[in-house]
């Protein structure tokens, strides 16, 4: 079992940057795939970003191509999300994820733990 704390949210205008982090209890970090969700106002949760359980492997959905990089510390247990370029649609509660399997998914259902979430708020 691991426990998810996320941090790093705040207020932040168009065009800037932020980096979330994720804090991981537990002795077994790396043999989850951990990913971030968010999910904005009236919204379903989507995907963002996944990293596989040695960091080698990554995939983001689209929108956030190019501009969002995940990245992972497994001798610190945690899990990043550095986002340049911000949008305004880039607002949301951003959730962080772990799956104990080998794929990188990227629909919900197949996380088992979540983190309490970081508001992330971008203002034009």
């Amino acid at each position: 079992q691991v426990q998810l704390v996320e941090s790093g949210g705040g207020l932040v205008q168009a065009g800037g940057s932020l980096r979330l982090s994720c804090a991981a209890s537990g002795r077994t970090f790396s043999s989850y795939v951990m990913a971030w969700f968010r999910q904005a106002p009236g919204k379903e949760r989507e995907f963002v970003a996944a990293v596989s359980r040695s960091a080698l492997g990554t995939t983001y959905t689209d929108s956030v191509k190019g501009r969002f990089t995940i990245s992972r510390d497994n001798a610190k247990n945690t899990v990043s999300l550095l986002m340049n370029t911000l949008k305004p649609e880039d607002t949301a509660v951003y959730y962080c994820a772990a799956t104990n399997t080998v794929t990188l998914f990227t629909t919900p259902g197949t996380y088992n733990y979540w983190g309490q979430g970081t508001q992330v708020t971008v203002s034009s």
